[in-house]
Parts: C-alpha cells; sequence; structure tokens
C-alpha cells in the first residue's frame, strides 16, 4: 500500500474486540447450549481460534450479527462434559493468544492433539507455562517443535507464574481451569503486567457462570502475589447471548490519527470496559491532545502536542500509535516497561525503531522501551511491516503526516487483526492506492 500525505477526519466504528472475541469463543465452545456472540468484525486470529474449536468437535456458523456456537458434544454418559475428538490437529495460525489459550485447553480436556504455528508462532517462548503444564501431568513436545504434540490430562492443584512474562499464560490456565470442575489456584507474583487482560478472562467466565476469586498472598519463596481461585463444579454455563465490545486496541490508531490530524471519533467502545487499551485515551491527553468521552465512544482532536514519560506495562500494544504521536509531538517522549514487546509478532521495539527511522523521525531503543524525538513533520519513504499489523497500521496513520508518500511492504499483514484497516483509513479521507 502507499498512503499520500493528508490529515484524517471523521468518525469509524470500532471493529470487535479480537482479545474478547477469543476468550467468548473459547467459552462458549465447552458450554452446554447454543450461544449467540454478536461480534461485528472477524479476522485471522479470530478464525485461528475458531478453527483450532471446531476441531475438536464445536460448530461455529457466521450469522449476520456474529456467531453462533454448538459447543463441543458431551453425552449422558459423562454428566454432559465435553467429549472432545482425540489426537485432533490445531492449526493456531500466527495467533499467539490461540496457542497459549488451547495449549492449556488440550490438556484439561485430556484428549490429547497436535498445535500447529506459522510465522514466528513456533520460535516465540511459552516458559514458564510449558513447565507447569508438564509438572501436573501432560507430556508435551519439547519447545520450538511445530507441530506441538500434546498428550495427558493436567491435574487440579496450585499453578505459579511470574507476573512479568505473559499475561496470556495465566489466562490460559483460568480457561482450562474452567474445565476441571476441580479446584484450581493460580498464583501470580508481583508485580503482574498486563493485568487488565487478566481482568478481561475473569469477566468473560463469570458471563459463562464460572466465579474466580481474586486475593493477595505470597508464593513459596515469600514473594507478594495475587491468587486466581477457580471452582468451576457446575462447568461452564452458556448466558444465551453474548456481545463482544469494541476493540480498543484497534481503535487506538485512530484515535493517535485524530491527535495528528483534524480530530476523529470512533464509536462502538464502553469507555468502562476491562480491555486495558483504553489507556490510549489517559495517554494521549498527557501527550497534550483533546479526549472527548461519550456515551458511544470517545474522539481526539489535536491540541499542543509535547513530549512525555509513558509507562506501558498494562498495556504494551498501545506502543505503536503512541509511538506515532511522540513523533509529531514537540520534545521528547520516553517509553518505558515495554521489553515483552520483542517477544511479539516482531521484535516490536526494534520494528517500531525501525519503522518511524525510515520515515524520518528520530527514535533510540533502550532493553525496555523506546525513546522519540518529536518532529512537525517527517519525510515519509518506505516501510517494511515485518509481517505485524501493529507496525502496518502505524507506518499508515503517520504517513498521513509525511511531506512525501509512504509505501508499505507487507501492508496485507493487518488481515492478521484489523482487516477492513484500509477501508476505514480511506473512509477519513485517506488517500490508499494499492500495488500490484
Amino acid at each position: 500500500m502507499t498512503i499520500h500525505p493528508g490529515p484524517l477526519t471523521g468518525e469509524v466504528v470500532a471493529p470487535s474486540s479480537k482479545s474478547e472475541a477469543h476468550r467468548a469463543l473459547i467459552c462458549a465452545a465447552f458450554s452446554p447450549g447454543i450461544t449467540d456472540l454478536t461480534c461485528t468484525s472477524t479476522s485471522a486470529d479470530i478464525e485461528a481460534t475458531i478453527s483450532c474449536l471446531e476441531a475438536l468437535g464445536a460448530r461455529v456458523a457466521r450469522t449476520r450479527q456474529g456467531f453462533r456456537v454448538r459447543p463441543v458434544p458431551g453425552s449422558s454418559a459423562t454428566d454432559n462434559l465435553p467429549e472432545p475428538v482425540r489426537g485432533a490437529t490445531l492449526d493456531c495460525g500466527e495467533s499467539g493468544s490461540t496457542l497459549r489459550f488451547m495449549l492449556p485447553v488440550v490438556c484439561a480436556l485430556g484428549c490429547g492433539g497436535s498445535l500447529v504455528g506459522h510465522g514466528r508462532l513456533p520460535e516465540r517462548p511459552l516458559s514458564p507455562l510449558y513447565e507447569r503444564l508438564v509438572e501436573h501431568g501432560a507430556s508435551i513436545s519439547p519447545q520450538g517443535s511445530n507441530p506441538l504434540e500434546v498428550r495427558g490430562r493436567m491435574a487440579p492443584g496450585r499453578y505459579e507464574l511470574p507476573g512479568n512474562v505473559s499475561s496470556q499464560y495465566v489466562s490460559g490456565l483460568l480457561l482450562a481451569a474452567a474445565l476441571l470442575r476441580a479446584p484450581v489456584e493460580v498464583l501470580v507474583t508481583e508485580p503482574v503486567e498486563s493485568r487488565p487482560y487478566i481482568d478481561l478472562t475473569v469477566s468473560v467466565l463469570e458471563r459463562f457462570g464460572v466465579e474466580v476469586a481474586c486475593s493477595h498472598g505470597a508464593s513459596e519463596r515469600g514473594a507478594a502475589a495475587l491468587v486466581y481461585d477457580v471452582c468451576a463444579t457446575e462447568g461452564l454455563v452458556s448466558p444465551g447471548t453474548f456481545e463482544v465490545g469494541g476493540d480498543w486496541s484497534n481503535a487506538a490508531f485512530w484515535f493517535a490519527a485524530g491527535a495528528i490530524g483534524n480530530g476523529v471519533a470512533v464509536r462502538g467502545l464502553d469507555t468502562a470496559s476491562a480491555q486495558g487499551d483504553r489507556a490510549i485515551l489517559a495517554a494521549l491527553s498527557l501527550l497534550g491532545a483533546r479526549v472527548l468521552r461519550s456515551a458511544e465512544g470517545a474522539a481526539v482532536r489535536p491540541d499542543a502536542l509535547r513530549g512525555a514519560t509513558l509507562d506501558v506495562r498494562d498495556c504494551p500494544d498501545l506502543v505503536p500509535p503512541l509511538a506515532a504521536v511522540a513523533a509529531l509531538a514537540s520534545g521528547t517522549t520516553r517509553i518505558v516497561g515495554a521489553s515483552r514487546l520483542r517477544l511479539k509478532e516482531s521484535d516490536r521495539i526494534e520494528t517500531v525503531s525501525a519503522a518511524l527511522r525510515a520515515l524520518g523521525a528520530s527514535v533510540e531503543t533502550s532493553d525496555d522501551g523506546l525513546v522519540v524525538t518529536g518532529s512537525e513533520r517527517l519525510s515519509g519513504g518506505t516501510v517494511d511491516a515485518a509481517n505485524d499489523h501493529r507496525i502496518a497500521m502505524l507506518a499508515a496513520v503517520v504517513a498521513t503526516r509525511c511531506a512525501a508518500p509512504t509505501t508499505i511492504v507487507g501492508a496485507e499483514c493487518v488481515e492478521k487483526s484489523y482487516p477492513r484497516f484500509f477501508e476505514d483509513l480511506a473512509s477519513l479521507g485517506g488517500r490508499v492506492e494499492t500495488e500490484a
């Protein structure tokens, strides 16, 4: 794609939350009865989770509103416990969420299977989730294997994880715990980064009838910890209908575009959502943008943008849109607490830096973040999206404030999370040229 300069303005509707859809689909697939999910959009990552659930025996039909999920069947002989297909092959695509959720789910079901990954996914770490599952009875082929072969069943009990590695490990264990029908304690040592994503998992589980109690405790070594107690003795219960909220992670790029453009509004967002990336509004306020909240979403307008120090430990996915604004704000912006970005679809600290530098920005990297010195206007150029959807979206937003056109190589990677991104860009006045 080539993006020609010109500020964006107008209003778009947020796509459905990828994070919430993953969790709701998994819960629906193991809840007796049909669940209708209102989900206005899909993506390659969501389709990967659906593919895995269908491989286990669930049936997911597309509807006008979203999805109708018929769960993995059970039988009266097993008190209607799910009886998944044994030894199925689960294709996780390039979705880290899908792999890190489905691995413990398969271990909890005891059905075995093969989990296949593509792109950088097989190289992305699974420790210490991997070790905890093995310690509790699962048999898993060595890390890095592709496919990852799983045998055996994980046992209930106590699982201890560090809180500064990946919240997806905690969420995966909580989803798996809901299938064991026995007490499970997940202890997460502090500091707990990206906690809002864990809160989102707890919120979805509660909608499906599973209460998760959270308290303060200590690890075996005496470290402070959060303790999540799950006792789903009755299993998951379908709420009948479930509405997936708008995606704050993807909407963040439009708010960034509004801050450096002529103002953009996004409808279909819940300002009280459990999604941690709604912190984009507060972060943009710190950078000097004007933020307006409403019952239908929010709008961001430009003002005197200035550098700030931003701690993204709870919202690392916001680094690309925040870096876009920082590159066009006066002064210096320091983004800290982003070390886990090195383990995303790309080493996102390096690829954010490379994208901005390619467009003329001044950026320095550190182990856990970026230092961005802003300019009034950037030059434009060619950006390699590095097969990372958020790098492609970053480049497209910044391109609107460049002096010359910007070409994004590999722009199709937005299919991973936001297939209609460039259509929405055009609806806001973006001049988009597709190259064969």
